[in-house]
């Protein structure tokens, strides 16, 4: 198989999963429109990657940054997270332990830990100050880990990384209510998560939405941590488009303090705490 024919394919098999989990009928054709792209090259895409990058693969026909930046992920990565995860089939932490300096172990703490399940969220971790945080990541392997990083997602290891293209608060609580909201009255359509689900059930609903022109996909959390603490029914991650590329948010039920009871964007407790404003002043008797 060229690998024309299998991005081409890959980008099709998400075009139907969407089409048939009801997001937007646009976003449904962008993928269609990609795939067809892709597969009329003369060229093979990956030889248009690795001659010019990802700003040759933006100026093919109905190829913008999102679809760019899945053909890259389909050509390096040799799979495409976002169709792992519109299949059932998410893994993040296989993903984690394809980067040098990563094993088992650490990559179980990377994703329950800090929420990071994917290259862009690890790579912002390691900017971030994050990994170095984390027990024995030193610095010797935090640097291999952001040098890996950077040759995967095809760009130059600096350390001005540009401020992150971050939805609101108010937008993000926004998705997870429409989330929980049509799941409860059985709207969404149900995956079959291959993870802790030896009977091949179809219980984990799914949400395509947008705000403005961010794209949202949204599911309950399918983590061994999750489930070890009865939470698959409360953590949602919310997977949305970013500067460079998918990127995500947990929001739970706080459990603590203040803001207990209250819907928070996990990391961005603070954030939570101004929006939710003057009641909680009051409660925290301030």
């Amino acid at each position: 198989m060229t690998p024309n024919v299998q991005v081409a394919r890959r980008l099709n098999e998400v075009a139907d999963l969407l089409r048939d989990q009801g997001a937007n009928s646009f976003r449904v054709q962008a993928y269609r429109r990609g795939a067809e792209t892709v597969a009329r090259l003369e060229r093979p895409v990956n030889e248009i990657l690795e001659a010019d990058g990802l700003d040759a693969l933006r100026q093919l026909p109905g190829i913008g940054d999102r679809l760019a930046i899945a053909i890259r992920d389909i050509v390096r990565l040799g799979r495409l997270p976002m169709l792992d995860r519109l299949r059932g089939e998410s893994d993040p932490e296989e993903l984690l332990k394809t980067v040098p300096g990563i094993g088992r172990i650490h990559a179980r703490r990377l994703h329950e830990e800090l929420g990071i399940d994917s290259l862009e969220d690890l790579e912002a971790a390691a900017h971030d100050g994050r990994l170095a945080n984390l027990e024995g990541l030193g610095p010797k392997r935090l640097t291999a880990i952001q040098d890996s990083v950077a040759a995967r997602l095809g760009r130059i290891r600096t350390t001005d990384i540009p401020p992150l293209d971050e939805p609101s608060i108010e937008e993000l609580l926004d998705v997870d209510g429409e989330y929980r909201r049509r799941g409860d009255s059985g709207e969404l359509h149900k995956i079959a998560p291959h993870r802790f689900n030896p009977q091949g059930h179809a219980w984990l609903p799914i949400l395509h939405t947008q705000r403005g022109e961010r794209h949202y996909s949204a599911v309950f959390s399918n983590t061994a941590h999750a489930h070890k603490l009865g939470k698959t029914s409360d953590w949602v991650i919310l997977y949305y488009d970013g500067r460079a590329g998918e990127r995500q948010a947990t929001v739970i039920t706080s459990q603590f303090g203040a803001l207990k009871g209250r819907r928070i964007v996990r990391g961005r407790e603070e954030e939570c705490f101004r929006y939710y404003g003057a009641g909680l002043r009051l409660a925290a008797g301030t």
